[in-house]
């Protein structure tokens, strides 16, 4: 498939998959035009990548992980590496939900105020 359907199927830029071929984390061949063509499996790459970059892990680090993805080999220093991008993603979900359960208590006291203040006739407070 030529680059900007793969860009379309996989809902990312043409220019974010030009930047991953330049980090090495994505590889075409090309037509005798030019043109860039990827296999079908590039769809499941660049989502990985797309993952691997939300969850924070940098360029360097994806390209390290991509190849014991495609053999299952690595070492056990890339494994201790995972482990701690891992750990690391454990804690920011743990943040996350943390930050999400003070909102919902915020959010619920802030809509009972303004229910009590409507129903009052009095502007909600601010």
């Amino acid at each position: 498939m030529r680059i900007g359907e793969l860009a379309s199927r996989v809902g990312v830029s043409v220019r974010a998959l030009r930047y991953y071929e330049e980090q090495d984390l994505l590889a075409s061949a090309r037509s005798p035009s030019g043109q860039r063509q990827y296999p079908d499996s590039a769809v499941d790459r660049v989502q990985l990548i797309q993952q691997l970059y939300a969850a924070g892990l940098p360029s360097r680090a994806i390209l390290e992980l991509l190849p014991c993805v495609e053999t299952g080999d690595v070492t056990p220093a890339l494994l201790d590496r995972l482990s701690a991008e891992r750990d690391r993603i454990d804690t920011q979900v743990s943040t996350l939900v943390k930050t999400r359960d003070r909102l919902d208590a915020i959010i619920i006291t802030t809509a009972s105020t303004a229910s009590t203040a409507r129903s009052a006739g009095r502007p909600c407070p601010r």
